[in-house]
């Protein structure tokens, strides 16, 4: 590694990814990439779902639609994606319609969580033949902004022109301290709470049509990442509590015949709780206090009557099939949901089952916490995503993007101000 570097970029991910090809495709600079893991752990590694419609994966208030088709183009040129075809939609749009709910048509391609690493590895191939320097495992631990460096775990340091962060979702901890040592403005107020809901594919055919429909529901609900034919249900480990998520393999694994996706509510926080991720820490321990530990999940038959799932519950008898995330605590998810978060859910959940009749079965199962924090939005001086001179701060972790396709191209946007700073 050398001592100093034109643009130094933290994170792996998407957005980082964007930044460091349209850099090395554009110009001579020196570019060095630091991850802390030994492979991307952005949505590029989970299931690698991508949306190429705007605006999926766009925060609106930061994007106009003829940039980000624009961006997306150059998008596909890296990830080389394959559209899934979607067919016979406008029965479910028609229907959707009636009940004030909106389908998006998307244009979509899935990789597969078994085929995610060699894509991850192929595009760092690519970046190190281009000239980019990768350090796997190697995390940033702080910045001198005044000498223009940064320190890195093992205590050593490389000098930079330009600095993009671009941590991600998971690295919103770490990205908050760095925003309040450089003194740049934020705010953190909107998270989204809900279920995941997992049920036979007979139960939600919609998904041999479309694979992963889009309803935007009245009160802020939409359904969010379709996993279908190899699908499971994953938890993952948050500072403080569990949140579960859905994921597929690829079309070469056997299909379980299972079909999972969550129902999301968007809430906007105001005085005096304004932190989405301090929300989402409440939610999620109190969740945890009442499951042992781990996920609850209900079957919507108990919940139809008013009772709480047991382990008896889950088997393949009266209830169809067994659950893919086994070691979630059987329970009654009423007790842990706000109820004007719950009564929102379960009112598009009934729209939802009469927009594709089937998926309200007693046999579905509902789990719980599905959470997502939205970014740690610092204050821009730039288009350009800048928060300081010579600092970007891009991604979903940032706020300038909802997805894969959306963080690679602030990823792009970001390089494009660095480009033109030289």
């Amino acid at each position: 590694m050398n001592d100093h570097y034109d643009v130094i970029i933290t994170g792996s991910g998407p957005a980082g990814l964007g930044t460091a090809f349209h850099i090395a495709e554009n110009s001579g600079m020196s570019v060095l990439i630091l991850e802390k893991t030994k492979i991307s752990s952005g949505g590029l590694r989970n299931d690698c779902k991508q949306n190429y419609t705007f605006p999926v994966g766009f925060t609106t208030d930061l994007w106009q639609q003829d940039e980000a088709d624009s961006l997306l183009d150059e998008v596909a040129s890296h990830l080389k994606p394959e559209y899934i075809q979607q067919r016979n939609i406008e029965v479910y749009i028609k229907r959707a319609l009636n009940l004030g709910v909106k389908l998006l048509d998307i244009r979509q391609a899935h990789v597969g969580t078994d085929k995610s690493k060699d894509l991850i590895a192929g595009l760092i191939n690519s970046l190190e033949q281009k000239g980019v320097t990768v350090k796997l495992e190697t995390e940033m631990s702080g910045i001198d902004y005044v000498r223009r460096r940064v320190t890195l775990a093992d205590g050593s340091t490389a000098g930079f022109n330009k600095l993009v962060l671009a941590p991600g979702r998971a690295g919103y901890t770490w990205l908050q301290s760095v925003i309040e040592q450089l003194g740049v403005p934020y705010h953190d107020n909107i998270v989204d709470v809900g279920v995941r809901v997992e049920a036979r594919e007979e139960h939600y055919p919609i998904v041999k049509d479309y694979y992963d429909p889009k309803f935007i529901f009245p009160q802020r609900v939409r359904t969010f990442c379709t996993n279908s034919g190899s699908a499971h249900i994953v938890k993952e480990k948050y500072e403080k509590y569990y949140s579960v998520n859905g994921h597929a393999y690829s079309s070469e694994h056997r299909a379980n015949g299972l079909v999972n996706f969550a129902m999301l509510r968007t809430i906007t926080l105001t005085d005096p709780v304004v932190s989405g991720h301090q929300f989402a820490e409440i939610l999620g321990q109190m969740a945890m206090q009442l499951s042992g530990g781990q996920p609850m999940m209900q079957r919507i038959g108990d919940f139809r009557l008013g009772r709480r799932s047991k382990k008896e519950t889950f088997n393949d008898d009266l209830y169809d099939f067994q659950p893919t995330l086994k070691n979630c605590t059987p329970g009654d998810v009423s007790l842990a949901i706000p109820s004007k978060i719950l009564r929102d859910l379960w009112r598009s959940m009934k729209m939802l089952d009469t927009i594709i009749p089937g998926i309200m079965h007693p046999s579905t199962i509902i789990y719980y916490p599905e959470i997502k924090t939205y970014a740690i939005r610092p204050e821009f001086i730039d288009r350009y995503f800048q928060v300081k001179e010579d600092i970007y701060m891009i991604g979903d972790g940032a706020g300038t993007s909802r997805g894969i396709t959306g963080a690679w191209a602030s990823g792009i946007r970001a390089a494009q101000g660095i480009l033109l700073s030289r």
